[in-house]
């Protein structure tokens, strides 16, 4: 048991490292740009599967509580809350529609989209991503396994180097806790605000 316990400790530590390492840049950037949607009146959508739909409301919730500092609410959605929406698109359209049905919706050009799954395959998220980018929405992308169908879709990859799904998503909330301390530092810290 203790033996499943270290290597699932080192699996962790490995995979976030060289995700970090790799992605540092992207993930700047990543802040700059949901932070510049903020500073326009625009929001951030979120949207992902499983463990990915909570990672979607975890950093959702932290953009409009509080992530490390008191603050103005920021305007972030996670478009996997709603199951009167979800439940009804799927009954009456597709599973597939789920997400781009509120896209149509409530998205408007300027927003940010950042859609997570740990395959880069879900119907749903790449349905979501087309129907953003037919809006001007910018998509930020949140994937593992090499980024599948989604990485040529998304204007901004960040890319876990890993399949195997726990280790993609302990990369994936780490990369939304890091992404919401800068904003907060871009957008409250920076110049004192």
């Amino acid at each position: 048991m203790r033996d499943i316990i270290a290597k699932a400790l080192r699996e962790n530590q490995r995979t976030v490292k060289d995700f970090v390492t790799q992605n540092s840049s992207n993930l700047i950037r990543c802040a700059e740009i949901v932070c510049n949607a903020f500073r326009n009146s625009r929001k951030l959508l979120l949207c992902g599967n499983g463990g990915s739909a909570a990672d979607a409301q975890h950093i959702a919730a932290e953009f409009v509580n509080r992530f490390q500092i008191e603050r103005s609410p920021l305007p972030a959605l996670a478009l996997t809350t709603d199951t009167s929406i979800i439940t009804s698109v799927a009954n009456d359209n597709s599973f597939d529609d789920i997400y781009s049905k509120q896209i149509e919706a409530l998205g408007a050009q300027g927003d940010v989209l950042l859609a997570i799954s740990t395959s880069g395959r879900s119907r749903n998220i790449i349905s979501a991503l087309n129907t953003a980018r037919h809006k001007g929405i910018y998509l930020l992308g949140l994937m593992g396994a090499g980024g599948g169908e989604m990485l040529p879709l998304v204007d901004l990859a960040l890319v876990v180097v890993s399949y195997q799904t726990p280790r993609i998503q302990e990369a994936h909330i780490i990369a939304g806790h890091i992404i919401c301390e800068l904003v907060e530092h871009m957008l409250f810290q920076e110049k004192g605000t």
